[in-house]
């Protein structure tokens, strides 16, 4: 029987639509079938750059002895993560909280009322490392369903029952302060990796939240700890392996402590974060590195991710063919040193081999190295360098690339219009903050409809079936937030607005805190709520964040109060575990600093106007808001009544509901900024 992902729009279910298994979507049709079958779900989550997926698919899901054996059993449902994180979030709890560890593929056998009772992630061919079989898994599930249903149905309760129960600790009322933060600052530099930058051992991620919460801190307070661990931070990964040192962008994340092998797939999230990151860092030190890196990653951006309609894809896979018809992880990326040779030659190779740490053993597999910058390079000539990078570069083309997962999830490109604005307006190129309002026009266009509402993805300009969640809305309205902010357009200030007036109807929940559907969204075995940032920032404190920064764009008491609500979780975790709650912390620093509030007016044109608006731009002051326009513009809410002072172009600052004096020369601006 054919299986029935089709006619999805999610990359990962289309590259499952030819296995011998019949999967299906998640829907209330398979779990009706299930019902009338009377067998139990078998619930397959991954996305598509995920290697393992790619693993036991190759090894199980495109085996007809093993699909003819689901197919009789099971009803088989096979979800995108990314497509819906509510699905993954709910029976990741679950598998969590049964086995103590999660991670992708997620396994999991439900019944037909969508209680789980069997988990696991990977399950090999045969068995291995302490792992069982999937078919003796499978075989497993399939006995305890037909004799001993009355056990199952008790697990599957309990489970629903303790998921259900579980309460989150909010934290009580108020806001964070001044010791909380200081406390969270303490608790990083604890878990700080003095040696090589980050946090904790391996595997490391980029900690791009808490690099955020960092910098903002330093911004307030002039905490140099702060600068360096964020500064020596964001060296350390950019000098590494998870740093694309020909192409640009960073991988998901080093496998190693000291950032040298990546696990090489390219996440849009990661790098807009990143990007965003290295852009604020600039303008903290003016460092040529951060420079060039946020700009490198934005150009990556566009390169390698952009879509026809003007969005950003998904993901970059880790694996590629490696030339011989095997899919290797980082078969791209890497280089021996023959093929150094074999591309520039032997003179050139030896520089490059020095430059770029490339050794005889290999620092990845069969000899091998991945590129880094070593700390100890020394001075190279530049021209030769640049040479060099090209023609590896161009080489590396040649090479098969890695998948591309093309779906456009709402939330991600929010991200990215965010750090493609920012750094287009730091760095003085309108060709990124084009890019940045084309895909803004494409959430506009594609994902909201007439009410606001979100779609959740993408792709090939059709939306897909799934609504949005509480990151899509906060996300999206931050990257329009930064797009107002650098266009001078209020239409953005407004979208940002209809987006955030849902927030405010359909996902809070008592004493402030948020939920991670809409009150009207499809019913689960548990409403997903979580306050900890992931990957990229948590729904929750994200909605925080563009909830305060509205706010201060329009003076709205009822979304200055629910930011500072939602931000009382901050006051709980950030002191105990400020690794996973940076980007709340973050928000707290702009809601200590105010935030401040900048109104730029003048004439268009005007050189001391235009100079003005490029210092607020680089305003390090934490969450500052701008808007910039003639005294008469009806764009934005604080440019009412901010005449021209003596005719000339001025500048008005307000913090903590106090303004200062307009300034009509950037000097005396940037002292207040």
């Amino acid at each position: 029987m054919p299986n029935r992902l089709a006619h999805e729009t999610s990359p990962y279910l289309l590259q499952h639509a030819d296995n011998p298994v019949d999967w299906q979507p998640w829907s209330a049709k398979a779990f009706e079938e299930a019902r009338h079958r009377d067998v139990p779900v078998l619930l397959s989550v991954g996305y598509s750059s995920c290697h393992w997926c790619h693993v036991m698919a190759h090894e199980s899901f495109e085996d007809e002895v093993t699909a003819a054996f689901v197919n009789e059993n099971f009803v088989a449902v096979k979800v995108d993560r990314e497509e819906r994180p509510d699905v993954d979030a709910v029976y990741m709890e679950a598998v969590q909280a049964a086995t103590g560890q999660g991670g992708w593929p997620m396994t999991v056998f439900l019944t037909p009322d969508a209680a789980p009772f069997y988990f696991g992630t990977y399950f090999p061919p045969e068995p291995r490392h302490g792992m069982p079989s999937f078919p003796e898994v499978l075989e497993g599930v399939r006995d305890a369903w037909a004799d001993r249903r009355e056990e199952v149905g008790e697990v599957a309760d309990r489970i629903v029952r303790d998921l259900g129960s579980r309460s989150l600790a909010h934290g009580g009322q108020g806001v964070p302060g001044e010791e909380e933060l200081a406390q969270a600052l303490l608790g990083l530099t604890r878990e700080y990796d003095a040696k090589r930058g980050g946090f904790g051992g391996a595997p490391k991620f980029p900690p791009s939240m808490a690099l955020e919460f960092l910098l903002r801190h330093h911004a307030r307070t002039g905490s140099e700890g702060a600068l360096q661990m964020a500064a020596d931070t964001c060296e350390a990964m950019a000098r590494g392996g998870i740093y694309d040192q020909l192409g640009g962008g960073f991988a998901r994340y080093a496998v190693d402590h000291a950032w040298v092998v990546p696990h090489f797939e390219k996440m849009l999230y990661d790098n807009a974060l990143l990007c965003r990151v290295y852009a604020h860092l600039w303008k903290a030190t003016g460092s040529d590195l951060a420079r060039r890196i946020a700009l490198e990653t934005a150009d990556f951006l566009v390169r390698e991710l952009r879509t026809p309609e003007g969005g950003f894809a998904s993901a970059l896979d880790a694996d590629s063919d490696d030339g011989t018809g095997e899919h290797v992880e980082g078969a791209y990326y890497v280089w021996t040193p023959e093929q150094l040779t074999e591309v520039l030659g032997e003179r050139d190779a030896a520089l490059a081999a020095a430059h770029y740490g490339v050794t005889e053993d290999g620092t990845f597999e069969h000899g091998s190295s991945v590129l880094q910058l070593p700390q100890d390079a020394g001075v190279a000539d530049a021209g030769r360098i640049a040479s060099i990078a090209a023609r590896l570069l161009a080489a590396r083309e040649e090479r098969e690339r890695p998948g591309r997962d093309d779906k456009i999830v709402a939330a991600w490109n929010g991200l990215a219009v965010a750090a493609l604005a920012e750094t287009g307006a730091l760095f003085d190129r309108p060709d990124l903050v084009e890019r940045a309002t084309e895909a803004a026009d494409l959430l506009v266009r594609v994902h909201m409809d007439e009410t606001a509402r979100l779609t959740r993805t993408s792709r090939d300009g059709r939306a897909g079936s799934n609504a949005g969640v509480l990151e899509d809305y906060a996300d999206v309205a931050e990257g329009f937030l930064a797009l107002a902010a650098v266009t001078g357009e209020g239409t953005w200030l407004e979208f940002a607005g209809f987006l955030l007036d849902i927030v405010l109807d359909r996902f809070t929940a008592e004493g402030g805190a948020l939920y991670d559907t809409a009150h009207d969204a499809e019913a689960l075995i548990r409403r997903p709520q979580d306050p900890t940032d992931n990957a990229a920032p948590s729904g929750w404190t994200a909605a925080a964040g563009a909830l305060l920064s509205y706010a201060a764009h329009t003076g709205s008491e009822a979304h200055r109060a629910a930011a500072e609500g939602a931000l009382g979780v901050v006051k709980a975790l950030g002191p105990r575990a400020p690794r996973f709650i940076g980007w709340g912390l973050a928000v707290s620093e702009a809601l200590l600093d105010g935030p401040r509030e900048i109104a730029v007016v003048g004439p268009p044109g005007d050189e001391v106007f235009r100079e003005l608006c490029r210092t607020a731009l680089r305003a390090t002051a934490p969450g500052a808001v701008l808007a910039f326009g003639t005294p008469d513009s009806e764009e934005f809410p604080l440019l009412r009544d901010r005449p021209l002072v003596a005719g000339a172009p001025a500048a008005y600052v307000c913090r903590h509901f106090t303004c200062d004096a307009p300034v009509t020369d950037p000097a005396g601006l940037r002292a207040k900024l």
